[in-house]
């Protein structure tokens, strides 16, 4: 068992500011306004905001029919963002999302010319829908754009616009003609967010509001500048030294060649997460923190994000699947297990 630890933090490190009080106020219009038009799916809203804020991109799970597209595009409608949809098919080639060059000749002297067309991926927000039925050629070629911000077309790097966002969709239970995304781009993905049927109250709602008139359409509140400015202020919020050990404690767990990995994960794991989750722990508490008022990362914070962090970055055995031991009931044991550092704050 893992020690708790205990530590204290002052508030006075990140300065109050009329700006930074502004930026505040337009990522929570932004869920407001997009909360308008999605109903009964809060914490997933609130998971993309999240992504969003600490400059991650995110992974939808969900059967068909629970709004996930929606939920991005209303996101995008409700920025001053550029948007792209691109939906992934068999046949889509890397040239169908980076672009391609297209030759070009000149009426008055007949020289011919090449001009690069840029792809979809060019743009601020892009809906990744139901990215696993394209093949891996394909998502490899928008694995690099969500690494490294550019990407490779006609033997030249271009950089894509910032912020660069991706969301990507995934139906859980169509396995036939599907290409299911390797390890190795999921790690890439901030979050693995699930979108599950909401509550009887809220499905009621639905079917009230979108079975009459037209709903009205959503306004902007939140420009590329804003984005960006709220991505700088989340790095900006401190994170205390055992902060960072519990969040490492709570990685480092997951793998079952850890001497002091709890039970469940030396017998139900192959894999567990790497460096990349404790990174992807600590950005996603920062930007919750931040939405949530406070100036420095709490224990509350880690354990918020830890079940989106980590659910797709634990690979269970194959026996742990025949027993119906998921990622996420590993999970939760390890939050159980791990003892959270307890905090004093100083205001």
């Amino acid at each position: 068992m893992l020690r708790a630890f205990t530590y204290s933090v002052d508030m006075a490190v990140v300065p109050i500011t009329h700006e930074r009080d502004r930026l505040l106020e337009a990522a929570v219009a932004l869920r407001h306004e997009v909360a308008t038009r999605i109903l009964g799916q809060d914490p997933v809203l609130d998971e993309i905001l999240i992504a969003l804020i600490a400059g991650g991109h995110a992974l939808l799970v969900g059967v068909p029919g629970l709004a996930k597209t929606l939920m991005i595009r209303s996101i995008a409608e409700a920025t001053h963002l550029d948007f792209r949809r691109i939906q992934f098919t068999p046949d889509l080639v890397p040239s169908d999302i980076t672009g391609t060059e297209v030759m070009e000749e000149d009426q008055a002297s007949g020289r011919r010319t090449f001009r690069f067309v840029p792809g979809p991926v060019f743009a601020n927000i892009i809906l990744a829908d139901e990215i696993n039925r394209t093949p891996p050629r394909t998502q490899a070629a928008l694995l690099e754009a969500m690494q490294e911000a550019r990407v490779t077309a006609s033997g030249e790097t271009r950089a894509l616009p910032s912020p660069f966002f991706v969301l990507a969709t995934q139906n859980p239970i169509e396995q036939e003609g599907t290409y299911p995304l390797p390890e190795a781009q999921l790690d890439r993905f901030l979050f693995d967010i699930r979108v599950g049927y909401p509550a009887e109250a809220d499905e009621l709602a639905i079917l009230r509001s979108t079975t009459g008139a037209p709903s009205r359409p959503l306004s902007p509140v939140l420009s590329g500048e804003d984005a960006l400015a709220l991505q700088r202020l989340a790095r900006d919020i401190p994170a205390a030294e055992p902060a960072l050990r519990y969040a490492n404690a709570l990685v480092r767990s997951t793998r079952p060649d850890e001497p002091h990995a709890p039970a469940i994960v030396k017998r139900h794991v192959r894999w567990g997460a790497g460096p990349r989750a404790g990174q992807a722990l600590i950005l996603g508490a920062k930007a919750h923190a931040l939405l949530q008022g406070r100036l420095a990362v709490s224990p509350g914070d880690i354990r918020r994000v830890a079940l989106p962090v980590l659910r797709h970055r634990i690979l269970p055995t194959f026996a742990a699947e025949a027993e119906g031991v998921t990622s996420e009931r590993i999970v939760g044991e390890l939050l159980d297990t791990i003892k959270p550092p307890s905090s004093e704050v100083r205001v």
